[in-house]
């Protein structure tokens, strides 16, 4: 029992190490061609892509053509180098991968000692040139920093252009948790989302289920023309979490709702008793906070978070039925009122006489 124990644990263990590479959806790639001074192209240089954060690095080599890829790379800062014997050691930073990018960097070796550096600062946004798809990025610090209702990550989709929110199919509300948005004039469930790769849709109603809360996301990604034939709709919500790198990082927070704190809505109606407009009941607060830091530096990371919400309003705001003792026994004439008369053409079953379930039934 304890040797099928151990290979299963072992098991577990590597596929959630290994997950990164099937995580088309969470992770970035670097392309281009080394080429010498002269325009010629390089093959068997050694290209080395390093996240700065962790540590990780990826290498490849380039083709006979000179061309190289490094596919499926966790999101963040990086450090390229290439480098092939009788040339200069090439070496460029303050790349930034985003999710789905896929920037081309071209490298030009020069003539001289491996030991020799050229270094290039990336500063400018890089350009793609393989994705003609629409959309935009929102990063970490206007995630955070943007005020959000309720701190539900999916309204900032709304900021994106060609995107508003349209009430769900059926005309079901969710309470504000969650969100139906069209974008480019297609329906509220035309658009498809993923977390960290996975498709994040409830199946029942092909809604988008909740994101994390803002200070566990990393960013995410709204496509909503031109995607390529991976996506699964019209358009595309690519969501990311953070995760940890080489140093500690993380955060407490409290969002408090209050009266005491916010000012009195001028449309609010006024209280007879008083004389004074009424105040809002509604006193919510979110707290929580997250963590993230090495386990074994360059090689393992932990990330976590936890956020909790309670709500707080007067009962008499709230609308709530108790059912007296004639309903339990099956009689409801207390709702056959001409209040509820539509006078519509409606095609009703047998009504029940005189709005009374038999209770032998």
């Amino acid at each position: 029992m304890k040797p099928i124990l151990t290979a299963f644990f072992i098991g577990l263990f590597g596929s959630v190490m290994t997950c990164n590479s099937v995580w088309a959806q969470a992770t970035a790639q670097i392309s281009g061609a080394v080429q010498d001074q002269s325009g010629a192209v390089l093959p068997g240089a050694e290209v080395t892509a390093t996240q700065t954060d962790t540590g990780v690095s990826r290498m490849t080599i380039t083709n006979e053509t000179g061309h190289y890829v490094l596919a499926n790379l966790p999101l963040g800062p990086y450090r390229l180098e290439a480098g092939l014997p009788g040339f200069r050691t090439f070496v460029q930073t303050g790349i930034v991968l985003q999710v789905n990018s896929n920037p081309t960097i071209n490298i030009l070796l020069q003539v001289g000692q491996v030991s020799e550096q050229v270094e290039v600062q990336a500063n400018a946004g890089l350009v793609e040139t393989r994705s003609v798809s629409v959309g935009q990025v929102m990063e970490t610090a206007r995630i955070v920093e943007l005020p959000l209702n309720g701190r539900n990550v999916q309204e900032l989709i709304l900021l994106g252009g060609a995107a508003q929110q349209v009430s769900p199919a059926g005309g079901y509300s969710f309470g504000g948790t969650r969100l139906a948005i069209a974008t480019a004039g297609s329906i509220g469930t035309g658009t498809d989302y993923t977390l960290d790769g996975i498709r994040h849709i409830d199946p029942y109603d092909s809604l988008a289920l909740p994101l994390p809360f803002p200070d566990a996301l990393a960013e995410f990604k709204t496509e909503i023309g031109g995607q390529s034939a991976q996506q699964a709709r019209g358009s595309q919500v690519s969501a990311v979490t953070k995760s940890g790198t080489n140093a500690f990082h993380g955060d407490l927070f409290e969002f408090v709702r209050n009266d005491l704190f916010n000012a009195t809505n001028y449309f609010a109606a006024v209280d007879p008793s008083t004389g004074q407009k009424k105040h809002s009941t509604v006193k919510r607060n979110q707290f929580g906070g997250t963590i993230g830091g090495p386990i074994m530096k360059n090689k393992l990371f932990f990330f976590g978070g936890y956020q909790g919400t309670t709500l707080r309003q007067d009962a008499k705001n709230l609308r709530n039925y108790v059912p007296t003792a004639a309903m339990l026994a099956g009689d409801f004439t207390a709702f056959a009122s001409a209040a509820c008369n539509t006078k519509g053409a409606v095609t009703l079953k047998a009504p029940f006489v005189n709005n009374q379930i038999d209770d032998r039934r």
